[in-house]
């Protein structure tokens, strides 16, 4: 395994993150790793469904002019 180097202020703050856990720092640091890249994964998907929806809106015709909506933002 690669050993990785992180700054020592982010070494001081997985250390304070594991011990509020009971955990060792690599077992801290794998979970809030393993939590982050989940919900960047469904952030991800979200962003990517809400563009093919918008996309289906546009080939469908349902839009409507940019200066309408700006004049219903006023």
């Amino acid at each position: 395994m690669e050993t990785l180097s992180l700054k020592p202020e982010r070494q001081a703050q997985l250390e304070e993150y594991a011990l509020r856990r009971g955990q060792d720092p690599a077992a801290a640091l794998d979970d809030a790793l393993g939590a982050y890249l989940e919900w960047e994964r469904q952030d991800f998907e979200e962003a990517v469904e809400g563009i093919r929806r918008g996309f289906a809106d546009v080939q469908a015709g349902r839009t409507r002019p940019a200066g309408e909506l700006l004049e219903r933002l006023r």
